[in-house]
């Protein structure tokens, strides 16, 4: 029997060092217009029939694990995950926790609930599954701040979670962004007495700005860049080039070990289906241009097997 760190997916536990190329940050479906005065058209199809294929696509390339960090308020369904990575043979982590304050469902009662009492809810789930399905989340996340600063309810949820991550194991990923709100994001995490290495800020490319990086990095958190592919405006056109130049200059810095890479899939126009990219980007166009540009297959390693390996990894 493996005793050593595992890696808790929607079909069971598989141990860590069996964990190859990862998708650390994405959807496999997610609604977000059901939000009372909230008029984000974000939605990501979730027909089975449709997202298969494309998850069976970036297994096909080489990949081995897709985090899903669709959580509470989100649209997650853990019986769904688990039909998906049993019909493409892809281990799927399912994320838990609550998004951002728009999208606490009423029914969390975020704000009436003792913050060990939300800490409470998660540790369930980690340790009995979600409701009656048995199926374990892997991973808290995401959990974000709706603006460039975080809320009283949103400080309530970054504790609790912070207090079940000590409790489980499990990570903290978030979502911080266009600002420098995982800097408040972090500071929390860490008073609440968190490891920083359990702790990764998401979109870290969205606030292209190395000082930002940077003062996440040195306080020992990781940090993701996971926008990457993103190709809505003509910012997102934009913020990837220099996304790259920061990235470089972070591994020349010798940060390598603190950085994942990821594409956050959240609407349907992203699929190959739809004319997007699908969940191959990465593995497609983004990693040869870093090879291209002379990042080692090492570092390319690190940044997309080793770090999501350590991440997921629960002792």
């Amino acid at each position: 029997m493996d005793t050593g760190p595992f890696v808790q997916t929607v079909t069971g536990r598989i141990p860590a060092r069996t964990l190859g190329f990862t998708l650390p940050h994405e959807h496999t479906g997610l609604e977000l217009w059901h939000i009372q005065n909230r008029w984000d058209y974000w939605e990501l199809i979730r027909d089975e029939n449709v997202i298969a294929p494309e998850l069976e696509r970036f297994r096909d390339l080489g990949g081995s694990c897709l985090v899903d960090v669709t959580n509470h308020g989100l649209g997650r369904d853990p019986a769904r995950l688990r039909r998906l990575s049993e019909r493409t043979g892809l281990p799927i982590v399912m994320g838990s926790g609550w998004y951002r304050e728009a999208y606490y469902p009423p029914e969390a009662l975020i704000d009436r609930r003792p913050v060990d009492e939300l800490a409470d809810e998660l540790i369930r789930e980690f340790h009995g599954g979600v409701g009656d399905t048995g199926i374990r989340p892997g991973i808290i996340g995401e959990i974000g701040t709706d603006k460039p600063w975080m809320s009283a309810r949103e400080e309530r949820v970054f504790r609790a979670v912070a207090r079940a991550a000590k409790a489980t194991g499990m990570a903290v990923t978030t979502h911080a962004a266009q600002s420098a709100v995982g800097l408040v994001q972090l500071r929390v995490l860490l008073e609440e007495g968190l490891d920083p290495a359990r702790i990764v800020i998401g979109h870290a490319d969205s606030y292209p700005y190395i000082d930002y990086h940077l003062a996440l990095l040195e306080r020992g958190a990781s940090i993701e860049f996971d926008f990457l592919g993103m190709d809505f405006s003509r910012v997102d056109a934009a913020m990837e080039p220099r996304g790259a130049q920061i990235l470089w200059e972070l591994l020349d810095r010798g940060h390598v070990d603190h950085l994942l890479l990821s594409q956050d899939v959240c609407h349907t126009l992203q699929l190959r289906a739809f004319g997007g990219n699908g969940y191959t980007y990465l593995q497609e166009t983004y990693l040869p241009r870093l090879r291209a540009a002379g990042v080692p297959d090492d570092a390319i390693d690190r940044m997309t097997v080793e770090n999501p390996r350590r991440v997921l990894s629960i002792a």
